[in-house]
């Protein structure tokens, strides 16, 4: 498999000790560990958020600090907190994941009003969305309707790779697995997750614990106790 995203040695201060790791196209692989692991951290250094304070992030074989905006939008992140924008509505924040492959006027045309509304109804229904909240201002809906909308959005940039923080929490149980579903369709993912039972859902499984990678395996081959110690207090 062709490989996308390369850390070599990369480490940022008490956050992340040095880790060495390849993502690969095709490539499914959820991101376990304890709260205050590093998950987070390590997915902004994947999509550029942050810069390692020594050793190299890669993507496609250059350095992540010196892509274009064009090369940057291949890579999807969703976070946990979503990052919509509250005045704007559905239709222009689904939009706004289009944005890396458009110039400032299509960005400013997008504010002014609807853009493609065809395309974006499609990704409504692909993430099942209700057509008619098309132009609701985002700060008017429910939590699992954002959390579609931001999904779409996300659907909208055509990303390469997907990087996804915590997508499942504070869901219910059919919507998360509408999410894990939809996700797990694109074509490569880094998810993480505080979820141990849906391993087997991954071709690959990394556990972070205190800032260190100490697993990195397929999912057939994990113990219990070895969750049990990713999990534990020091």
């Amino acid at each position: 498999m062709t490989a996308l995203l390369e850390l070599t040695q990369a480490c940022l201060g008490q956050r992340l000790q040095p880790i060495t790791l390849t993502l690969r196209a095709d490539e499914r692989v959820v991101l376990l560990g304890a709260s205050g692991a590093g998950k987070t951290t390590l997915l902004k250094l994947c999509n550029g958020a942050l810069e390692p304070e020594a050793g190299s992030v890669h993507w496609c074989g250059q350095p992540h600090q010196h892509l274009s905006r064009r090369q940057q939008r291949r890579i999807g992140t969703l976070w946990q907190d979503l990052r919509l924008v509250e005045e704007l509505s559905v239709i222009q924040n689904i939009n706004s994941g289009a944005l890396g492959r458009h110039g400032l006027l299509w960005a400013l045309r997008n504010l002014m009003g609807p853009l493609e509304q065809d395309c974006c109804l499609e990704l409504m229904n692909q993430v099942n969305l209700d057509a008619s909240l098309l132009n609701q201002p985002v700060r008017e809906l429910s939590g699992g309707q954002r959390q579609r909308v931001a999904l779409a959005r996300l659907l909208r940039q055509l990303p390469e790779m997907v990087l996804a923080d915590e997508p499942l929490s504070a869901l219910d149980p059919t919507l998360a697995d509408d999410v894990l579903n939809t996700l797990l369709l694109l074509p490569a993912s880094l998810i993480s997750l505080h979820r141990p039972d849906l391993i087997h859902r991954f071709d690959r499984v990394l556990g972070l614990r205190h800032g260190a990678l100490v697993i990195d395996a397929a999912p057939e081959t994990i113990h219990r106790d070895q969750m049990e110690w990713l999990y534990a207090s020091p």
